[in-house]
């Protein structure tokens, strides 16, 4: 029983992966490279884990291709999930689920000398892509010259 448990922890550690990576190249292709925004999609994959979607899928996919009786079911299952995780391919779902995860809309940041108004397009590790309405451009703001809260 446990390397039967071992197995279907690694099963599942492999579909998930496998489904979360082709969700974040939609979102990277789609929303991240579309506005310019250089970030290397390894930290893009990396910052952007969910530990309980990831383990929730764990689960289901392990129980599904190593204790569920029926392939045929678990295939198909496993399928419909690669089909919707891939709809972030469409250019314009891409970058809407980019807008849900990343926008943060009404924000004033204040940086040495000045003050920006609009929204956050993305929060990097050092940099914070910053769309100013009054400028109608994305800039970017490195987060040292960041006064305050945002």
């Amino acid at each position: 029983m446990g390397s039967k448990l071992a197995t279907a922890f690694m099963a599942g550690t492999f579909f998930t992966f496998f489904l979360d990576f082709f969700f974040m190249l939609g979102l990277f292709l789609n929303y991240i490279e579309a506005q310019n925004i250089d970030v290397y999609y390894n930290i893009l994959f990396a910052d952007h884990q969910n530990i309980f979607v990831f383990l929730t899928g764990v689960v289901i996919f392990g129980y599904l291709f190593i204790f569920f009786k029926n392939t045929k079911v678990a295939t198909l299952i496993f399928g419909l999930c690669f089909v919707v995780v891939n709809l972030t391919q469409i250019p314009s779902i891409g970058k809407s689920m980019g807008v849900s995860m990343f926008q943060q809309d009404n924000k004033i940041i204040n940086e040495t000398n000045d003050q920006y108004v609009g929204h956050i397009v993305y929060e990097g590790r050092s940099t914070v892509w910053f769309y100013d309405d009054e400028l109608e451009n994305i800039i970017e703001i490195k987060w040292e010259n960041i006064r305050g809260k945002i």
